[in-house]
């Protein structure tokens, strides 16, 4: 290869304006990206990594809730839905997400997509590979006209002086941390949600950047109770493949099966145990002639146990429960009308930085609820974008705009001795940890909040990027994931019951009066509030009780 072949591209040239501006290069990006572009607007789409590789989707891949129209099995999917969600879905965006879906992948197939097929010539287009689903969404997206800024991380919003968002601005990591501002008639935030570097493959990345831009603004979140999801993975592995697990067997450091009933119900036995052992698994219960069909669909989940020459189906292997955070579990910005738009006036929310609780409720989506959603919400949040920057009035480029980035980027009394690497290890030890927030009590709810609410009047007085550019993102990102620590744990404070994944080990039952979603906004004062049902919305109550596997509190040692 010639030295001229091995030159880098020429650094892509940034607009100074755009009609619709996507945060985001994830599924959820790239599809409102195209449903952007597909109107006719000019779109600009900034990611903090590469398009098309960074990510949870990218570095794994996952199912989709792909039913077909007609017949029974959509209503019946729903209805499941609703129960298994704690009664805070609704249908009516349930079926439009399904509907929504399954035109996605229409388009896929005719994109040209490999769906695999069975022996009997059926395709198979229930779930996606995510490096082949993502390289094809990229590929798009540029054939779209989009200009793709990569490895080009937001910092924050801009707005015009009627409190209308305008643009973002943002540095680009692979040029010295240069700064680029982009002026948008309209701004999608798919940013991600916060997994608070857990260390979950591909989720480092997902650091809560844009609810927190967004909040700077006022823009309310849903559903930040329910965050508490954590995945399943080797000790010695960052894979979080919990559909693996269905077939594990999980015992104690001496060996004694622990899980009182089967994957997924037994897993809070399981997890409850890991408070006092090591935990180990092994994937005993898949019958032989599935075995090699396991390998071929998820090969990335079998690569670290080969590198070890450890047979996981027959060889106990240790495990660890890895926090995922809103990516996995269920909150988000809070989307108040079908094109996804947030509180904030030319803000619009997709992917795992909106909330999902409409479509999964109180329980994780998975992969499939969710790799549906950032299908969904991404294209409806794009269009929209779309449509609100083309009623934009003339010559709104010309308005001057306000920066609203405040803590991490500008403190308000100078920069003092606090950095963000403190600041990620104090959240990260009120959150990472099983005791503190898989398995909740009030008081430690409250122990750690006054921990939280101290560190983040620090943040907003004395952390600031020092004069190393490359600092200016980390010291963002430290700020973002302590107001997600925040807005979960009072609005787990709020909800004075166990739903879904809130465990409550005080308040192991379910009460039928809190069969609501709950708002959560505010940075230096964090307030919660009630959701009313909304028209339409299939309210429903709750039959009081414990959740399966939550002792009741005199069962429960204090911990």
């Amino acid at each position: 290869m010639s030295a001229v072949s091995r030159r880098r591209p020429r650094p892509v040239e940034v607009p100074a304006e755009t009609d619709v501006l996507v945060l985001g290069g994830g599924p959820a990006g790239t599809w409102a990206a195209l449903a952007a572009a597909g109107r006719g607007q000019r779109v600009t789409l900034a990611d903090k990594g590469y398009c098309g590789t960074s990510g949870s989707t990218a570095a794994a891949g996952n199912n989709l809730w792909y039913l077909p129209p007609g017949g029974s099995s959509r209503s019946e999917a729903i209805a499941a839905r609703e129960i298994a969600g704690g009664h805070l879905t609704d249908r009516r965006w349930m079926a439009r997400v399904l509907d929504q879906t399954w035109r996605a992948v229409e388009q896929l197939t005719d994109w040209g997509y490999p769906f695999p097929v069975a022996d009997d010539g059926t395709p198979r287009r229930g779930s996606l590979q995510g490096p082949e689903y993502m390289r094809l969404m990229r590929r798009q997206v540029r054939r779209a006209g989009v200009v793709i800024l990569d490895q080009s991380p937001a910092l924050e919003l801009l707005v015009d002086p009627d409190g209308v968002v305008t643009g973002a601005a943002g540095v680009h990591r692979q040029r010295a941390g240069e700064p680029w501002r982009v002026r948008a008639g309209a701004v999608v935030l798919a940013t991600g949600g916060c997994a608070f570097r857990s260390g979950a493959l591909g989720l480092n990345v997902d650091t809560g950047d844009g609810a927190l831009m967004a909040a700077e603004l006022g823009a309310e979140l849903s559903g930040m109770e329910f965050s508490c999801q954590y995945g399943t993975a080797p000790a010695f592995g960052a894979q979080t493949k919990g559909l693996m697990y269905q077939f594990a067997v999980f015992t104690d450091a001496d060996g004694a099966e622990l899980a009182a009933a089967a994957f997924p119900g037994g897993l809070l036995d399981v997890q409850w145990a890991a408070l006092r052992t090591q935990v180990h698994a092994r994937l005993e219960r898949a019958a032989p002639h599935l075995r090699e069909a396991m390998r071929w669909s998820q090969p990335n989940f079998f690569l670290p146990f080969d590198k070890l020459g450890i047979d996981p189906f027959t060889q106990r292997f240790p495990v660890r429960f890895v926090m995922e955070g809103t990516v996995r579990g269920t909150g988000g910005l809070r989307v108040v009308d079908d094109g996804c738009a947030t509180t904030v006036p030319g803000l619009f929310a997709a992917g795992d930085a909106a909330s999902r609780e409409l479509v999964t409720g109180a329980i994780s989506g998975g992969g499939s609820h969710n790799g549906s959603w950032a299908i969904s919400s991404g294209g409806w949040a794009g269009a929209a974008a779309a449509r609100f920057a083309a009623r934009r009035p003339a010559g709104w480029p010309s308005a001057p705009l306000t920066p609203a980035g405040g803590a991490g980027l500008r403190a308000r009394t100078g920069r003092g001795d606090l950095r963000h690497e403190e600041v990620v290890a104090a959240v990260q030890e009120r959150v990472l940890p099983l005791r503190h927030n898989r398995f909740r009590t009030a008081a430690d709810l409250r122990e750690s909040l006054a921990v939280l609410d101290s560190l983040w009047s620090a943040v907003v007085d004395g952390l600031a990027p020092d004069d190393d550019a490359h600092s200016i993102t980390p010291t963002r990102e430290a700020a973002a994931m302590l107001a997600h620590a925040r807005w979960m744990y009072r609005g787990a404070l709020s909800r004075p019951e166990s739903r879904g994944l809130q465990v409550r080990l005080d308040r192991p039952g379910t009460d039928p009066a809190l069969a609501h979603r709950i708002r959560v906004g505010g940075l230096d004062q964090v307030w919660t509030a009630a959701e009313t049902t909304a028209a339409g919305s299939a309210a429903a109550t709750t039959v009081p009780g414990a959740v399966p596997g939550v002792r009741r509190p005199e069962e429960v040692p204090v911990l």
